[in-house]
């Protein structure tokens, strides 16, 4: 077993092995070097290899961290607030959560309520941020330093029901409707990130998160005047335009350039 620093940019897993043991790793190609790290000492750089490789063939991909929450951003692109009904003159974040029970992997399938809860699910391609070091009361000058790395996040969302609720918990927080991964891509710029969403392989969405009416640095900042963000906190940073209804049998991908894609059926 060794350990050493590592250049910055890695992309981090988190993965099952047959076995049941459940580890993180750093990809390189078509295999991932096994680390004996838990996520909390990871984003200190300082990686402990296990001396041990295994394929992405032979492992089961797993959410990429635990979160102890999941926040959301809503409406901070203008023109998905304008056309799911929200506000386009934002001085502060829409803010939801979701339970960490809505989560699942890249390729597991999302699962369509019954009908008698709900009858419109659409996808919300995002950028997601995952904080490494704990935080309060953050300056925004200093914000982009509590970010350990960026992935890929579909905020699913029951349309109808978040259209007649006060608050957002019922229509974002049905199990499965938090696709994350597959991986952290650290040390890339999450201001600057292109994202591009196809339901079977048409593009619905195209946004970049330099279009954000509200900057990664201040929601951050913002956030963590109102609660305190630990290592492993998944902050969802709002969707572009263009989200529409997913139906049994469809195919969602989610692509940010610099991290990869993340892909989910629906069933």
């Amino acid at each position: 077993m060794g350990t050493q620093l590592l250049q910055k940019t890695k992309k981090i897993v988190r993965y099952q092995k047959h076995n049941g043991k459940i580890s993180y790793g750093i990809v390189e190609d078509d295999e991932i070097l096994q680390l004996s790290n838990n996520f909390t000492e990871i984003p200190s750089g300082n990686f402990k290899y296990e001396d041990v490789k295994v394929k992405f063939r032979d492992v089961k991909i797993l959410e990429p961290v635990v979160p102890s929450k999941v926040i959301n951003f809503g409406w901070t692109y203008a023109e998905h607030a304008r056309e799911t009904g929200g506000k386009t003159d934002l001085k502060e974040p829409f803010l939801f959560l979701k339970p960490t029970s809505s989560l699942i992997p890249n390729e597991a399938n999302i699962i369509l309520p019954p009908s008698d809860l709900t009858k419109q699910v659409e996808m919300e391609g995002e950028v997601a941020l995952v904080i490494g070091k704990r935080g309060k009361n953050i300056k925004e000058e200093e914000a982009l330093d509590y970010v350990f790395g960026c992935t890929i996040f579909n905020d699913v969302t029951a349309r109808d029901l978040t259209k007649v609720d006060p608050q957002f918990t019922r229509g974002k927080g049905f199990d499965t409707f938090g696709p994350i991964g597959p991986w952290i891509v650290t040390g890339i710029d999450p201001t600057h990130l292109r994202i591009e969403t196809t339901l079977n392989g048409k593009v619905v969405q195209v946004g970049n998160t330099n279009q954000m009416s509200l900057s990664i640095p201040f929601l951050i900042s913002w956030i963590s005047r109102v609660m305190t963000l630990e290592p492993g906190d998944i902050l969802a940073t709002g969707s572009p335009s263009g989200s529409c209804p997913m139906k049994s049998g469809d195919v969602v991908t989610v692509e940010v350039d610099n991290i990869g894609k993340l892909c989910n059926g629906v069933i």
